[in-house]
């Protein structure tokens, strides 16, 4: 009674598994800050100026670079492009290296 049993192609083919859909998890959402909320809170709270109450961030928080230098635009590049330019650059690099060498 306990031995199981593999169903049949028919009987695993009357089961329309297709049109079952799980349903999606529900997850709560809250709004997430942007990089200029958080730099106001950063400098509003001293909560941050602290790590587990022992480690001193305020020197760090001082040289902490704001978002607008920190982004950069995309550029695109291309493999042969970039090969050739790095290629170049070394061999110029090892004739002025063999140049120096020979005087």
């Amino acid at each position: 009674a306990d031995i199981p049993v593999i169903p049949d192609l028919e009987d695993v083919q009357e089961e329309d598994l297709a049109m079952q859909v799980a349903a999606p998890p529900s997850v709560q959402v809250n709004r997430v800050l942007t990089y200029h909320d958080l730099d106001k809170d950063l400098m509003k709270y001293a909560a941050f100026q602290t790590l587990d109450g022992e480690v001193d961030l305020k020197l760090l928080t001082k040289v902490l670079a704001p978002e607008h230098e920190l982004r950069e635009d995309d550029v695109s590049w291309d493999w042969d492009h970039l090969f050739t330019e790095v290629s170049s650059e070394l061999v110029a690099e090892w004739d002025l290296g063999q140049s120096e060498r020979e005087d």
